[in-house]
């Protein structure tokens, strides 16, 4: 019985590390491991040493320098506050801002519930003030931090205190040239006559602002403020009730125990509402 086999399996070439490594030592230098090609035949001649890489090869660094953040694809352009209602290329581009943070909207323009609703998950995500409302806080997070537009160091305006007040100034207006017309539960026609949030909502219309439709949909969509800090236009706000603040303790509401569109003293302790 044989005691011992010279023979090798076929592709079983055993690579000599013991010697390839003596061989290293006597060129002077210490032994060098991984340089042996593992896997080649070897038929009793010298070890072969792995190619070098070539010159022209790139370092490799220890440490990967961290990508940088990608800037927003879609920046917020205006310093418009945009809310509920608001509609136009401002709310495009918002609109389009919000997919790229995973929303999923109709970049049509228009500021209803779902974009609402987006700007309120948003903010929610990114610590901001959740009240649904677009101002210079969550336009500088979308736009990707600070409070300056498109992130080149200019400054947010903050909207005019008279373009706002003509604006709250014709929603009254509007509520006042309905003063007479009946009152009529869910109608919001002055043909037909109007129930409380039926002349909120067409008051506001008149001055290019699209309301919900009913009051607790008119109260979730604006921002609660004090009455100190109310302004003609802004909502008076009670329970199951809405109207119009017309400024110096009146208001202007479509109420039943009335029965039309009146312009009456503010009762009681309501809470107020804008959308500025």
């Amino acid at each position: 019985m044989a005691t011992s086999n010279s023979h090798r399996a076929a592709g079983r070439a055993v690579t000599p590390f013991r010697h390839s490594g003596r061989a290293l030592r006597g060129t002077g230098g210490a032994a060098i491991l991984g340089t042996v090609l593992l896997g080649s035949a070897f038929a009793g001649g010298a070890a072969q040493a792995a190619p070098t890489a070539p010159a022209t090869a790139p370092a490799l660094t220890a440490q990967a320098a961290a990508p940088a953040a990608p800037a927003p694809i879609h920046t917020l352009s205006s310093a418009e506050k945009l809310r509920w209602g608001s509609q136009g290329s401002s709310v495009k581009q918002l609109q389009a801002a919000l997919n790229e943070e995973g929303a999923s909207l109709a970049v049509d323009g228009k500021f209803g519930p779902r974009t609402h609703s987006a700007v309120k998950d948003f903010q929610r995500t990114n610590g901001l003030q959740v009240d649904g409302v677009v101002g210079p806080e969550t336009r500088g997070a979308l736009n990707g931090g600070g409070l300056s537009i498109g992130g080149a160091g200019t400054s947010v305006p903050t909207p005019s205190t008279s373009s706002s007040g003509s604006v709250g100034q014709s929603i009254v207006d509007a509520a006042r040239t309905q003063i007479g017309t009946s009152y009529s539960w869910s109608s919001s026609s002055p043909g037909v006559g109007f129930d409380c949030s039926g002349l909120t909502q067409y008051a506001y219309q008149q001055a290019g602002i699209d309301l919900p439709r009913t009051s607790g949909q008119q109260v979730n969509a604006g921002t609660s403020i004090s009455k100190s800090a109310a302004q003609p236009g802004d909502l008076v706000v009670w329970p199951g009730h809405i109207g119009v603040y017309a400024g110096g303790d009146k208001v202007v509401d479509a109420g039943r125990s009335a029965g039309a569109v009146t312009e009456r003293t503010i009762w009681g302790s309501p809470t107020f509402i804008t959308f500025r």
